[in-house]
């Protein structure tokens, strides 16, 4: 296999020509015959109600032998023509305005009705340029956007992006670029067709249809296709805004940009809300605090941590997920044992307040891991304690400078067991973390049961608290500063059946705001 393709290239690599040619298929039925309407003074006629002006004797039907309409005849396309009506609904469907989560939403739909395919893919090139990540789709089950990945190359998909050409495959599993995700199933599918979706200068992203079958998408299929992948690219380029402004002043301490970023569905769903940074007690349990600690404070945090894991325990038994999350188990165990809070309240009797007191414990349980080198069992139950102890402390002693408003969208690196004994108490509407979700995070995520996603990137620096985002987990994006069409978009969502929460101002700050840059937003 050659090496890739230079994108400038105006022809198709050698290799294209090895792929099944779509022009041995029978192809379809094209819709109905056209309508000729002999004159447009006819038509008007025959709607005042008058009869039409008979042909002149010896005319032919310029269908009959090819030749172009008289200047006193127009062909009139009727709607009777199934394709030609759905791509007309296409195109007045793309020509408005709309957030680019609609546009993933519809557009494969309607491709695949006009093509008559079982499944619409689209990709969209993100990360530096070399990752085709899908999208939007129709046809397979929800959980593929967002996780199918490709490379620039890889696959039949990732081939047509290389090469800036469609490609044509009858029996897609025997092809040598073919990449299988088995959770999709796509040997059900096997008659495929991608078309690259051209950018100014570079690739944008890939459409995909696919169906069963024995016979190959016709050329004029081929043709279409790559016409409907033009009215997407404004949105696909979008999609991608973080890396066009990376480079990019960004004015401080919030503002009014509208930024997109990409990351990976967690947990499906659509959220409104204004930015919180997850974050731990000013004071940490290893800080200081002045004054005598209460022990009836104390233990209300003891017993009131203790009730919450218990109910984080026996919320995933009923989600099925108890094995995923046996490590709360372990944190019974700890917030149960009787040495630990025997040893707490000594501290506290001895003239301690209640931070000293846990941030000596804290450091005890850590000085006796890591006595013991090389146990790495040992060292993450010092962590999971340090975190125990942590939020016992918000319990006990509530610090306002590590509270979080209401309803808000969350940001973090990672979700941990204090996220859901002390940050879930404000009643979050969604959650982006910036890194992948490891196995915690995900199990996490799932007993927190809001709209979520991960690894987005630039989370920390494009965001700043008190931001107004729509955090779309459907798609995995998470937008800053969103559009009033997005805002709208979410609404009329709620209203058909699921209810995100709005931003605890009550300002959404949905407006059309300019970007400070002047680039137009072309799906907003």
């Amino acid at each position: 296999m050659s090496s890739r393709t230079d994108p400038k290239a105006t022809h198709p690599p050698a290799e294209l020509e090895t792929i099944a040619s779509p022009s041995a298929a029978t192809p379809g039925a094209e819709g109905s015959r056209e309508r000729l309407l002999d004159g447009a003074s006819a038509g008007l006629d025959a709607d005042r109600g008058s009869a039409a002006p008979s042909d002149p004797p010896g005319s032919a039907d310029p269908e009959d032998d090819g030749a172009p309409p008289s200047v006193a005849s127009a062909r009139i396309q009727v709607r009777r023509d199934e394709r030609l009506d759905l791509v007309i609904e296409y195109l007045a469907f793309v020509a408005k305005p709309m957030p680019l989560s609609l546009l993933l939403d519809e557009a494969p739909q309607r491709i695949a009705a006009i093509l008559g395919a079982d499944v619409a893919s689209l990709y969209l090139l993100e990360g530096d340029g070399d990752e085709l990540v899908l999208r939007g789709n129709v046809g397979f089950p929800r959980e593929a956007r967002g996780t199918v990945r490709l490379s620039v190359g890889q696959g039949i998909t990732g081939m047509a992006v290389e090469c800036l050409r469609p490609i044509s495959v009858v029996q897609a599993t025997e092809h040598e670029r073919y990449r299988a995700f088995p959770e999709l199933r796509e040997e059900r599918f096997p008659v495929f067709l991608a078309a690259p979706i051209l950018g100014s200068g570079r690739p944008l992203g890939a459409l995909v249809v696919q169906r069963a079958g024995e016979h190959a998408f016709t050329a004029r299929d081929v043709e279409l296709l790559m016409a409907l992948t033009a009215p997407i690219a404004a949105g696909a380029r979008h999609a991608q805004v973080l890396d066009e402004l990376r480079e990019r002043r960004r004015r401080t301490g919030g503002g009014t940009r509208k930024v997109t970023l990409p990351g990976l569905p967690v947990i499906p769903g659509r959220a409104l809300g204004a930015i919180a940074a997850l974050r731990r007690p000013a004071s940490s349990s290893l800080g200081a605090q002045q004054g005598r600690g209460d022990p009836k404070l104390l233990r209300f945090a003891f017993d009131t941590a203790e009730k919450a894991l218990v109910d984080l325990n026996t919320r995933a038994a009923e989600r099925g997920i108890a094995r995923d999350a046996a490590f709360l188990s372990a944190y019974l165990l700890m917030i149960g044992d009787g040495r630990l809070r025997a040893r707490a309240f000594e501290l506290v009797a001895d003239g301690r307040s209640v931070a000293q007191a846990l941030g000596t414990v804290a450091r005890e349980v850590a000085r006796a891991a890591n006595g013991i080198v090389g146990d790495p069992f040992l060292q993450d139950r010092a962590r999971d304690i340090e975190d125990l102890c942590d939020a016992i402390l918000m319990l006990a002693t509530p610090d306002a400078r590590a509270e979080l408003p209401s309803k808000a969208v969350l940001v973090g690196d990672q979700l941990t067991v204090f996220d859901l004994l002390i940050s879930a108490r404000a009643n979050p509407v969604g959650v982006a973390l910036s890194d992948r979700s490891g196995p915690r995070s995900l199990v996490l995520l799932q007993l927190l049961g809001v709209p979520s996603i991960a690894d987005v990137a630039g989370a920390f620096r494009w965001a700043s608290p008190g931001d107004v985002a729509l955090l779309d987990a459907d798609h995995g994006f998470l937008v800053i500063n969103p559009s009033r069409a997005e805002v709208a978009t979410v609404r009329a969502a709620r209203r058909k059946g699921w209810a995100p929460q709005e931003p605890a101002s009550g300002d959404d700050r949905g407006d059309d705001r300019g970007d400070d840059d002047g680039e137009d937003e072309p799906t907003s």
